[in-house]
């Protein structure tokens, strides 16, 4: 009886995952995307879009509770500036009651919002969309990618959305105000 139960104990010490062990945080990284595929098996269906509070902050239903999304990459003008309410309107109109998905890497910004990609159904990127319609800056402060640089390059070019003004004000400058 006894060997057993030292072999209970020395399986049980190896196979802990205790946060001072040097296995514990590539095990919690390993279940969090575990999870965060588990989440997209079991909900096909996306989650809801339930808020626009602006054009680049949205307000999901996941798991039942309500959470804020920050939308990655860009940066949409304020409520107040040329184009606020054009970039609210058409992320609104975009998916507004709709079910999404999410590509975000569990980051959270100072405010507790998820900064999250969020992806329609059909595939369509809301984000890119956004910039790709002239409302909304690529935010080079917290993106280095080369999609949202070329889709703003595009947008400039065809001078749609906000690029039809003579010297719009990046948001960030507009918020210095």
């Amino acid at each position: 009886m006894k060997p057993k139960i030292v072999f209970i104990f020395i399986i049980s010490a190896l196979g802990c995952n205790h946060p001072e062990s040097e296995n514990y945080d590539r095990h919690k990284s390993h279940e969090v995307a575990f999870n965060d595929v588990r989440s997209h098996e079991e909900n096909q269906l996306g989650y809801k879009v339930i808020g626009i509070k602006d054009g680049d902050t949205f307000v999901l239903l996941i798991d039942g509770k309500e959470q804020i999304v920050r939308l990655a990459h860009i940066d949409c003008p304020e409520k107040k500036q040329p184009f606020g309410n054009n970039a609210k309107q058409f992320a609104s109109d975009l998916c507004f009651g709709m079910n999404v998905t999410l590509i975000h890497n569990n980051k959270y910004d100072r405010n507790k919002r998820l900064i999250s990609e969020i992806i329609l159904l059909d595939g369509t990127n809301v984000n890119q969309e956004l910039v790709r319609n002239g409302l909304a800056w690529h935010f080079k402060k917290y993106s280095d990618s080369k999609v949202y640089v070329q889709l703003e390059i595009e947008a400039k070019q065809n001078k749609v959305g906000l690029w039809i003004e003579p010297n719009p004000i990046a948001p960030w400058n507009w918020r210095k105000k």
